[in-house]
């Protein structure tokens, strides 16, 4: 993929994170005729952005600009709905948004992925103390969508998109950490947003 080029669009109501997966299931016609190109290339990919405003039906949204390449890994079809099984990859910046034709078309720029150093491991462990800390505080109020245990990438750069995406903050918060430039800001911003989030619940944090 070069750094700039014409990418179909999937506008959702979550966010998508690099090395983490995402499972839709399609009915909208024009997704439909997008999913018919996109399985022609390889690999068959599309971007997803964050919905601003609006609803993942129907079209007339308002979307964010910030997003992730989505590769799919399984598909199939079941009484005219796609099931699909799609991994986060690169990130993307999108510049323009084309005419749809029939699905959202868009002109992105492939952002660079994170570099992972040694020194960073203890920001690393602080950062994971914290999510699965303020999972297990979260459980004890409401179903969540991630297990406070559950297993990381052993990928150190994978394990880090990992641990923003299981973060229990908002998807403002999760846009805010998709746009991040280094390992370190993304590490520092998955604790402050997290223990922020964490203060709505009551929950009290050391040195507070």
């Amino acid at each position: 993929m070069p750094d700039v080029t014409d990418l179909p669009m999937f506008p959702l109501g979550s966010v998508l994170f690099p090395y983490m997966p995402v499972r839709l299931r399609v009915f909208e016609e024009r997704y439909l005729v997008m999913l018919s190109r996109v399985l022609q290339a390889e690999p068959a990919e599309f971007g997803v952005v964050l919905i601003e405003r609006g609803q993942e039906v129907g079209g007339g949204e308002h979307r964010f600009r910030y997003g992730t390449v989505a590769r799919i890994t399984q598909v199939g079809a079941d009484e005219g709905v796609v099931a699909l099984i799609a991994q986060g990859d690169r990130r993307i910046e999108v510049l323009d948004w084309l005419a749809e034709d029939p699905h959202p078309l868009a002109r992105v720029r492939e952002i660079a992925d994170l570099e992972w150093n040694d020194r960073l491991l203890p920001l690393r462990e602080e950062a994971e103390t914290t999510v699965r800390r303020a999972l297990a505080r979260a459980s004890e109020f409401a179903d969540q969508q991630w297990a406070a245990d559950v297993e990381l990438s052993h990928d150190p750069v994978a394990a880090v998109w990992q641990l923003a995406a299981i973060a229990p903050v908002g998807p403002l918060d999760q846009v805010a950490l998709l746009r991040s430039t280094t390992t370190s800001a993304l590490l520092t911003a998955v604790i402050d947003l997290t223990v922020a989030a964490s203060a709505t619940l009551g929950e009290e944090w050391p040195g507070e």
